[in-house]
């Protein structure tokens, strides 16, 4: 056998062992949820490590046992965590209890609001400009699956505010003065119609700086994951996701599609015990 063979040789052999060798373990925090519906298994992520070690802290802690899904939506989320459910009377509205602080926010744009995705419910923005998260409540997406008509729309109404801010700041450009006082008078004559052709002049100016400014768009992984599994695309950017589940899709669903009241509490209770499980 000559030298070349031998290394041709040994080459085949090192190939197929590396073929063989373990993947590496997924170290990932798992915690499984368990409810009189069924069970639903989460991982937590590391690059949310706020959110995740505050989590891994409440669940050891035993604050979401005996708690409820107070909240559920179909085709949108089923909500929990709220201290104040575990001794709650039947019917009554849930969903302002805490544990006394928040989670600065950890938004990340690789992981967003498909089908299952474990995230941070929080005040809203009125009175919590920084998007910080509660400290314990939490929901898990059902979602829906879109179209690129559909998600056009979601991305449309995102970047809403962003081209009315765009028209704010051209109209009131000192070159711009005609402009303003056309849109002013026509607006208080109500006069539709010159509104409309005033806003065909403008628009072609806000697409132009809409172009050039920091705005929404779906990336390909976020698009085929909504088009495919589903999700809540509106809430991307919103509120920190901050894990996944890997078993009860089938219970997320019986849970989302229970009879609830006008506050969206199911009519009887789901209630919940976590414990941290290793696979």
């Amino acid at each position: 056998m000559t030298r070349a063979t031998a290394f041709f040789l040994f080459g085949i052999v090192a190939l197929g062992s590396l073929s063989f060798m373990p993947k590496p373990k997924d170290k990932r925090v798992r915690v499984l949820i368990h409810t009189n519906l069924g069970d639903i298994k989460v991982v937590l992520y590391d690059e949310t490590p706020l959110h995740r070690d505050n989590f891994i802290k409440l669940v050891k802690a035993g604050t979401y046992d005996s708690t409820l899904f107070h909240r559920v939506i179909s085709e949108f989320m089923i909500q929990g965590g709220d201290p104040d459910s575990k001794k709650a009377q039947p019917g009554v509205m849930l969903g302002n209890g805490n544990v006394g602080y928040t989670v600065p926010a950890e938004f990340n744009p690789k992981l967003f609001h498909k089908r299952g995705v474990l995230a941070a419910a929080r005040m809203s923005d009125e009175v919590n400009p920084k998007k910080e998260s509660s400290g314990c409540q939490f929901y898990i997406v059902q979602g829906k699956v879109y179209n690129d008509s559909t998600l056009k729309t979601v991305d449309d109404r995102i970047n809403t505010p962003i081209k009315q801010q765009i028209f704010m700041d051209l109209i009131n450009r000192p070159e711009n003065a005609s402009l303003r006082a056309a849109f002013m008078r026509n607006q208080v004559n109500g006069n539709g119609d010159s509104l409309q052709i005033l806003s065909k002049q403008v628009n072609p100016m806000i697409d132009a700086e809409f172009a050039k400014a920091p705005h929404h768009t779906f990336t390909p992984e976020q698009i085929e994951a909504y088009k495919t599994v589903g999700g809540v695309p509106h809430l991307d950017g919103n509120y920190t996701v901050f894990g996944e589940v890997i078993s009860g899709f089938e219970v997320i669903d019986k849970i989302a599609a229970t009879p609830r009241n006008q506050f969206d509490r199911p009519n009887t209770d789901i209630r919940m015990t976590m414990k941290i499980v290793k696979k």
